[in-house]
């Protein structure tokens, strides 16, 4: 491959960092439209719709901190690619379930798959891109996971009507397959002596006197990890929810939600890559990764407020208005959150300490989404949304309190 060529490869490789996240949120999303139409095959109540939410959900804080880990150890490209087999078969599973015990056995299945994705995802970034385009990169990186959730409810909408609801889940695993085709053939030796060489990014290799005892007991790592377990079970409510809460607490029709659920995903993905695009100017102006960094997040912590205005509406383009203004802020947030664990943790560690803030997060999410839905059966969503509008804010402070600065860990021995 000649060298004009391989100038390329970073970007390619964030492209298929993109796809693999698209692939991640299609493959969990499309239940939360099927969800629907499952129902009336298989008696499914909402708290059996809490178990089979929480079955992934559990599946996947396993495994975002050993998937993290292993990818820690041994590299992105193993890592990711068997991290997407195993999702990949899972999705397939869903296709033969008949029972509320098979739908929770399969996707805890797909969690251990996706654990890894996200951790995965960063480090790859950290890896191919050097620090002045590097959230730029996580911004599109990340995208990739709106996107999928775009995808989802229009495609759902209409494999549902054409080939139903068992064939459907039969659909993404192909496309999964050729995803790992490609992977390995970029992410291969000589283009990583190229992406060393001429980027000045640390090489894909397995890290010595890596400590997980030393990562656990620095006080950043507990920051990031109690700022997730705030914001994460708010991000999974709107994921797994909000069709249910279109479609029985304000009689919104199946049709009209598939036709306006892909928005607020959207919005999220053009906030991905324009907060890592912002992000990456402020470092530029101000050559300062904390004011960077916090500047942004700050702005699309006061953005979430919009959700408290979501009891007081009732038309379908006003409940999608307000929840994609939050969409907005969270991916601006997010970006920049990940962008931050990368910055603070470089590539030494960042797989790990990604893994474990969103398992920590994940295991915040398993026990609200069980709240949830009591809270939905025995009273009603308004609480909730009170809920979510408060809880960036307080994580930002959080952040600004326990990280005066955002700065390199230089060592973990």
């Amino acid at each position: 491959m000649n060298t004009k060529v391989q100038s390329k490869i970073p970007w390619i490789v964030v492209g298929l960092l993109f796809v693999v996240t698209a692939l991640s949120f299609l493959d969990r999303q499309v239940l939360s439209m099927s969800i629907i139409r499952i129902k009336e095959d298989i008696a499914i109540s909402d708290s059996d719709y809490s178990w089979i939410t929480n079955g992934f959900i559990a599946g996947y804080a396993i495994m975002f901190t050993l998937g993290g880990v292993f990818i820690d150890k041994f590299g992105t490209k193993l890592g990711l690619a068997l991290s997407l087999a195993i999702w990949t078969i899972a999705s397939g599973l869903h296709s033969i379930a008949a029972t509320v015990s098979a739908f929770v056995i399969f996707r805890f299945i797909l969690g251990i798959g996706e654990g890894a994705c996200f951790p995965g995802v960063i480090k790859g970034v950290i890896e191919w891109i050097p620090v002045q385009k590097r959230s730029l990169a996580t911004g599109i990186a990340i995208g990739g996971s709106a996107i999928g959730a775009v995808i989802a409810p229009l495609m759902a909408v209409y494999l549902l009507d054409s080939i139903g609801w068992r064939l459907m889940f039969l659909v993404t695993p192909a496309i999964s397959l050729v995803w790992i085709g490609f992977w390995l053939y970029y992410n291969n030796k000589k283009n990583s002596v190229y992406k060393v060489q001429q980027l000045n990014v640390e090489p894909d290799k397995p890290v010595k006197k890596y400590s997980f005892k030393a990562v656990l007991k620095n006080k950043n790592a507990w920051t990031f990890i109690g700022m997730r377990m705030l914001f994460d079970p708010i991000f999974y409510f709107l994921m797994f929810w909000i069709p249910k809460f279109m479609s029985e607490s304000r009689g919104i029709s199946l049709e009209l939600i598939g036709k306006l659920f892909w928005i607020p995903f959207l919005v999220l993905g053009v906030s991905n890559i324009l907060g890592g695009f912002l992000s990456d100017k402020l470092f530029t102006k101000t050559q300062s990764i904390n004011k960077a960094r916090k500047i942004l997040m700050g702005i699309a912590a006061v953005l979430t407020f919009s959700v408290l205005f979501i009891p007081s509406v009732d038309s379908a383009y006003g409940v999608i208005a307000l929840i994609s203004l939050f969409f907005f802020a969270h991916g601006i947030w997010i970006t920049n959150y990940s962008t931050a664990v990368g910055d603070v943790f470089g590539s030494k560690a960042t797989s790990t300490m990604f893994g474990l803030t969103g398992t920590f997060g994940a295991v915040s999410a398993f026990i609200v989404n069980r709240g949830i839905g009591y809270v939905v059966t025995n009273y009603s969503y308004d609480p909730l949304w009170l809920w979510a509008g408060l809880m960036y804010p307080l994580a930002f402070v959080a952040l600004l309190v326990f990280i005066p600065k955002i700065k390199k860990i230089e060592t973990f021995e």
